[in-house]
């Protein structure tokens, strides 16, 4: 597949700080990348380069074919920039916020479709500051569309969100799977990675520390699968051969095989008329992968 955006030993320094350490990174067209990583991590420099904003201290960089370096203005009309804080003009509708930015592109997207694409048609009359939170949002969004962009950047895009307006979001930003686009995604909610990325970039201390699915990140680091259960009287508990530990009254063990670990337990705990009470089996997240390809401990870093 075609890479819309295509980085090779990229490195950022300022002064004597390398806050870019010889990254390479890689987006498909018309897929979404979640870029992890913590505050410090380098995450934003790397984006604001490949947005044009700053320029690297070397590498090589391809956005849509172009240096952001050295594009011309025809190469910004093919992206779409959704910043993590934004304020529109107060004074102007969202009609007219979305039209005033049309103006600005060759070929732009209609600004009423654009407004029904993000659910902003019924306000669409509504002043700027008379928005909610999640309308300006959608905004934000709206804006970033209208120039009919082949690539879009949102940075933190649902922060301060309530859990409905967030599901609300994903949805939105699903669909421009759906349109063709490629969206490059930066965020701290694991969740959000998880449901909307069809691949994570994870860097941290400026490098590369893993890339691929959120499951090729948890073989990585060898997380598996989780079964616990309250733990009954010790007369009554399953063998220690069952390899789990008991923490405040819950005992965990981990299996690469939940459903012959399961089978096992059950079938014992059948057999000896024992109630293991709250059973429950849980997969790795994405937040515990991130936290241990993250930790300033872990040495490890790679691809898969």
């Amino acid at each position: 597949m075609v890479a819309a955006i295509r980085v090779e030993n990229l490195v950022k320094d300022y002064g004597e700080h390398r806050a870019v350490d010889g990254i390479d990174l890689e987006v498909r067209q018309g897929e979404i990348l979640a870029f992890l990583g913590p505050n410090g991590a380098g995450k934003t420099t790397t984006v604001e380069i490949l947005e044009g904003f700053r320029t690297a201290t070397s590498g090589r960089i391809s956005v849509l074919g172009e240096n952001p370096a050295q594009a011309p203005r025809s190469w910004r009309e093919r992206i779409g920039i959704v910043l993590q804080e934004s304020e529109p003009v107060p004074e102007l509708t969202a009609v007219e916020a979305v039209r005033m930015h049309a103006g600005y592109y060759a070929n732009p997207r209609a600004v009423g479709e654009t407004l029904e694409l993000v659910g902003l048609s019924d306000a669409a009359n509504q002043r700027s500051s008379k928005l909610s939170g999640g309308q300006k949002r959608r905004l934000d969004l709206a804006i970033a569309l209208v120039g009919n962009p082949e690539l879009i950047f949102l940075d933190e895009p649902t922060t301060g969100f309530d859990p409905s307006a967030r599901r609300e979001a994903w949805a939105m930003i699903d669909a421009l799977r759906s349109l063709g686009n490629t969206v490059l995604l930066t965020t701290h909610y694991m969740d959000e990675a998880q449901n909307l990325a069809d691949r994570i970039t994870v860097i941290g201390n400026g490098k590369i520390v893993a890339n691929g699915t959120a499951a090729e990140l948890a073989a990585l680091v060898n997380a598996k699968p989780r079964v616990s259960w309250l733990q009954p009287p010790e007369s009554s508990a399953p063998p220690p051969a069952f390899g789990y530990t008991v923490t405040d009254g819950r005992a965990t063990l981990e299996t690469t095989s939940v459903v012959s670990t399961l089978n096992e337990l059950t079938s014992w705990a059948i057999k000896n008329q024992v109630d293991l009470a709250d059973l429950t089996v849980e997969h790795p997240s994405l937040e515990d992968t991130y936290l241990a390809l993250t930790n300033p401990d872990n040495s490890r870093q790679g691809q898969v």
